[in-house]
């Protein structure tokens, strides 16, 4: 309920394709897409925002075709405001196994992993499409995002596990 008495920091962010309200739900369209839903059922109930993932669309179909096909808005046909993420994520959970099973502390360290190294420089990993080995950098995050196109774009960070210690978190 947005009132005078709310105490959450509110506000409206402007985008090229139109106003968020802040805070915001943001609806995940993880490959390009709601599951269930299509791009005229979210503007029929007052969407105001989805999210993509770089991770997920620069290994298929690949950044370079969607921006071709003139970006993400024309690529799904949704005209309203959109954010990616950095991919980040999609590197920690390569690395450290699904999220319940992160914060559960239930590693299976028989599971073969897909990340192959982090440094300063990025993160490189195995596709779980192909098994091409990629990198990632904070740099090439903003270039693949820039591909696809949205209002909104995320730099490149690391979730760190739970089970690593202080300094390394520092």
């Amino acid at each position: 309920n947005r009132d005078s008495t709310s105490r959450a920091r509110q506000g409206l962010l402007t985008t090229p394709h139109g106003t968020v309200e802040t805070p915001a739900f943001i609806f995940c369209a993880t490959k390009a897409a709601v599951k269930a839903a299509s791009p005229r059922d979210l503007t029929e109930h007052n969407v105001d925002i989805i999210l993509a993932n770089t991770y997920h669309l620069n290994l298929q179909p690949g950044a370079e075709l969607i921006e071709q096909m003139g970006g993400l808005h024309k690529f799904m046909g949704w005209n309203g405001p959109m954010l990616t993420d950095s991919g980040g994520f999609q590197i920690f959970s390569l690395g450290h196994g699904s999220v319940s099973e992160e914060v559960k502390g239930n590693r299976h360290e028989s599971r073969s992993t897909l990340l192959l190294d982090i440094s300063e420089e990025g993160a490189t990993f195995r596709s779980y499409i192909d098994g091409t080995t990629h990198t990632l950098t904070p740099e090439s995050s903003i270039d693949i995002q820039r591909k696809l196109g949205p209002d909104l774009v995320v730099v490149l960070d690391e979730c760190t596990p739970f089970h690593v210690d202080r300094d390394y978190t520092a």
